[in-house]
């Protein structure tokens, strides 16, 4: 059984990328820059005109392919995560430096906190001053890649210094806890608890994880803990909804909230508009571990486990289920 839950933590985490609007977004990044220029012109124009009809990513003579339905930046990172786990860490990343920034073709997209990394190593700046010394911190990136790391049941702390600290490591060790314990057990309950061993509650991320359980469990579902925990979690002050502080939290009350329900789960988080650049995926992979992929509907799997690179070139094609498999013989 554990095996079908790693894949169902890996296609959940995809299922949850792909359902977040700004995976759409991501993998707009396959076509021509002129039609994400002119998608930020019309996006000006709606605004100059009090024109309430926004523009979405479009083709027009374009492949329509990368715009439909399917994962982007938080199923590569994860992938390209697991093909490199058994190296040092610093030099895995440091791989990619060569590639950061760039227009060309085999250039990378990746959070700021990664971006930034990248800088550093570039400057013989070794994790975890890399991490550390880093304007994104805070977000979640690290936590994204841990899921790898739990369902190996390792230690993430080496990876997630490199991009991230603070907040941002400690999200990682408890994204890694709850995978771990939603593998061996299928129980979200108990996930929540070892991901709640990882967070001292004197931390902002652990403050925050108990503060948006309470407000969760006092709505009684995940679709009615939307608005508690936007209350709850979300100032709408800053730009950017990566946050580990308020990601992981709100992934963690749904999942709960839903009985480790993917199918109920992924949706609310989708609603958590401010937050949906992760918070889904991260969603996906806890209640993914639970259910396993029997779990999750067949089209979300068919539509979510072939990677586009988006942000990751060289993953192009990658079937993200079957590098689930490689570690599930590897456990084995």
């Amino acid at each position: 059984m554990s095996g079908d839950r790693i894949r169902g933590a890996f296609a959940g985490l995809a299922a949850g990328d792909a359902a977040g609007w700004p995976a759409t977004r991501h993998r707009a990044a396959l076509h021509a820059p002129w039609s994400r220029r002119l998608h930020r012109e019309l996006d000006t124009f709606a605004e100059e005109h009090r024109v309430t009809t926004l523009p979405v990513p479009f083709a027009l003579n374009q492949p329509v392919a990368p715009l439909r339905l399917g994962p982007s930046d938080d199923a590569e990172w994860l992938a390209w995560t697991v093909l490199t786990i058994d190296r040092p860490r610093a030099e895995a990343y440091a791989e990619l430096v060569p590639l950061r920034p760039g227009t060309g073709p085999e250039s990378i997209r990746a959070r700021i906190s990664v971006a930034t990394a990248l800088d550093n190593l570039a400057k013989g700046i070794a994790p975890p001053a890399s991490g550390h010394d880093n304007p994104h911190h805070f977000d979640d990136a690290a936590a994204v890649r841990a899921v790898a790391y739990g369902v190996l049941r390792r230690d993430p702390t080496p990876d997630a210094q490199v991009t991230n600290a603070y907040d941002g490591v400690l999200a990682a060790r408890a994204m890694a806890a709850a995978v771990a314990e939603a593998v061996d057990s299928g129980q979200v309950g108990r996930a929540v608890e070892a991901a709640l061993a990882e967070l001292p509650e004197d931390t902002a991320i652990g403050h925050n994880a108990r503060l948006a359980l309470a407000a969760a469990r006092k709505a009684g579902d995940a679709f009615a803990a939307v608005p508690a925990l936007d209350a709850a979690l979300l100032d709408h002050v800053y730009s950017y909804g990566v946050g580990a502080a308020q990601t992981v939290p709100a992934a963690l009350a749904l999942a709960e909230a839903a009985g480790g329900d993917l199918t109920r789960a992924v949706p609310a988080a989708a609603c958590l508009a401010a937050l949906a650049d992760s918070a889904p995926a991260l969603t996906g992979a806890l209640t993914g571990a639970c259910g396993g992929l029997e779990a999750i509907p067949e089209g979300w799997i068919a539509s979510a486990r072939t990677l586009t690179g988006c942000c990751l070139p060289d993953l192009a094609g990658r079937d993200l289920i079957e590098l689930a498999d490689t570690l599930s013989e590897g456990i084995a």
